[in-house]
């Protein structure tokens, strides 16, 4: 293919070397004329193992160039990867303002081509950017987006001091755009890379980068806080994460990450507070763990929210329990819901098949009678009494049953699905998604 990469600093450098090495035709853009020069010269324009020697490869092969010269990239050219800067401003906010200058540069050069042209955002943007890219080109070129020209979202997975080795071997490729054309070229573009390719909207390209950043940066200071509650304990807190990181059935692993409901029950409350006090007594500071429990509370407040926007004021609920196939109760943030409705007047209804005062024993038991035993007066037997009676049913643990029932539910009625009962399902109509 042909390319040109806007901005020669450290992603575009790395780009327009390794598809150079994959065969393609690289055009380099940049206003720096420095580092035109460099590459031009075989050298690279920044400190990266291997780069200088496939920059070098690339121009004594011919197939890579570097210009200022920005039409004359565009029109030798099927694809443009943009990767300038995208600095963050005094108030946290991301500027764009390079990458929109970018798309008006590109947009005025395709003007007078005839060709389809695809435009690719390899540079960290916030979700909306993509949308905002096309408009722009279509204002400027007076060309249609689609029909005459793409826009993606293509984030890129590169570490310093590792980057052409990331580039080979990324954790997979992130293909975001409305353009089946465009999909289709990008597809072939990393074909070569061993890598699972996910093909998504360009908003959900666009969050993955700043999410998986997000992610590290959260373990990072997880790892650190952990470390320095265990420093003042005088256990060795590397030992500690290492047998935690050993755990890829719940620590590294998709099971707690998967957006919805708050969570409950007799262990992670308990514990999380414990370890805050514990760090408390130590006079060691953990904001992170600290938060914890308020963004928990938080995610009740939402689920709370999206009944009063309803303006409905008889409610089911479907499952109690803090989560599907278990009685326990104990923390369970449905309960939270529960008892903040009824103390403003909604008119409720519950069914568990896991709960009833007849099947319940021991601390489970205690738990509802003596704590919540106004609540086992809205416990119904029979899940269609409960939803048949109901202006809002809310979804609050995964048991089957609650999936099958969807078909039931009148278009009269809400759902307000706090698990994702039906991973097909987002908001719509009269359903609601608490996170999705």
């Amino acid at each position: 293919m042909k390319i040109s990469v806007f901005g020669l600093g450290y992603v575009g450098a790395v780009s327009c070397a390794c598809f150079a090495k994959s065969g393609h035709h690289v055009i380099g853009v940049d206003v720096n004329q420095k580092k035109v020069d460099l590459i031009n010269g075989g050298n690279s324009p920044i400190v990266e193992k291997d780069l200088d020697e496939y920059i070098a490869e690339g121009v004594k092969k011919g197939t890579i160039k570097a210009t200022t010269d920005i039409h004359r990239a565009v029109q030798n050219s099927d694809i443009s990867i943009v990767c300038v800067g995208t600095p963050s401003q005094i108030n946290g906010n991301i500027d764009l303002s390079y990458i929109y200058r970018v798309c008006e540069d590109i947009a005025e050069s395709i003007k007078t081509k005839d060709a389809y042209h695809t435009v690719v955002i390899r540079s960290t943007v916030v979700p909306g950017t993509i949308e905002e890219c096309a408009q722009i080109i279509e204002g400027v070129s007076g060309k249609k987006h689609i029909e005459d020209f793409g826009v993606a979202s293509n984030p890129e997975f590169l570490r310093e001091s590792t980057a052409i080795y990331d580039f080979w071997n990324p954790p997979y490729t992130i293909i975001g755009t409305n353009s089946p054309k465009s999909e289709e070229q990008l597809e072939e573009l990393y074909r070569p890379i061993d890598a699972p390719i996910f093909k998504l909207k360009p908003e959900e390209s666009e969050m993955i980068k700043y999410t998986n950043n997000n992610f590290h940066a959260l373990k990072i200071t997880f790892a650190n806080e952990i470390g320095n509650i265990c420093k003042e304990l005088g256990v060795d807190g590397h030992k500690v994460m290492e047998v935690v990181s050993r755990d890829t059935k719940l620590n590294l692993s998709p099971y707690y990450l998967k957006p919805g409901f708050a969570f409950g029950g007799s262990c992670l409350p308990k514990d999380v507070r414990g370890l805050n006090y514990r760090a408390q007594l130590l006079d060691v500071s953990t904001p992170l763990l600290n938060s914890l429990l308020p963004s928990n509370a938080y995610q009740v407040q939402r689920g709370l929210q999206m009944v009063y926007d309803t303006g409905k004021k008889k409610v089911a609920f479907l499952g109690f329990a803090f989560k599907a196939g278990t009685d326990d109760l104990r923390e369970s943030p449905m309960v939270d819901m529960i008892e903040t409705l009824l103390g403003k007047g909604y008119s409720l209804s519950l069914y568990d098949n896991n709960i009833s005062l007849s099947k319940l024993m021991g601390k489970n038991k205690d738990y509802l009678t003596g704590h919540i035993p106004h609540i086992t007066r809205l416990l119904k037997d029979d899940i269609h009494e409960v939803i048949n009676d109901a202006e809002v049913i809310i979804i609050g643990n995964k048991a089957p049953e609650f999936r099958e029932i969807l078909s039931e539910i009148r278009p009269d009625q809400t759902i307000i699905d706090l698990v994702r009962i039906d991973k097909e399902k987002v908001t719509n109509e009269n359903y609601v998604g608490i996170c999705w």
